[in-house]
């Protein structure tokens, strides 16, 4: 079970700033700008390279709420969604997860 299964589980505590049926946006312990929320599905997929076709639906949700979040918490001068994939890719936690930074200008390329 990962980390982010025991968030949606309400096992450990975090920063929850949304939550529906099929997602939850928690704020990021290790914040790599002001604003770092996680958008993470409720259902357990490993990463983006686990998903299947018929999981558009879920993946485009998970945008969705992240431009929701951004509203929420006033990024109107912009944001960056992230999603690392693999280790090579930069995922330290085996759950889908979108990065959501804001706050600040951001550079390109991010690293």
């Amino acid at each position: 079970m990962t980390i982010f299964q025991k968030i949606i589980d309400r096992q450990i505590p975090a920063d929850i700033v949304y939550e529906d049926d099929q997602s939850l946006a928690f704020r990021d312990l290790h914040a790599q700008a002001p604003t770092h929320v996680l958008v993470i599905p409720k259902r357990a997929i490993r990463s983006l390279a686990d998903t299947a076709d018929d999981d558009a639906a879920l993946l485009g949700h998970l945008l969705i709420v992240a431009r929701k979040v951004a509203e929420q918490l006033g990024l109107t001068n912009g944001f960056r969604t992230v999603i690392n994939s693999g280790p090579d890719g930069g995922q330290s936690v085996d759950h889908l997860h979108v990065h959501l930074l804001g706050g600040r200008p951001l550079g390109w390329p991010p690293g």
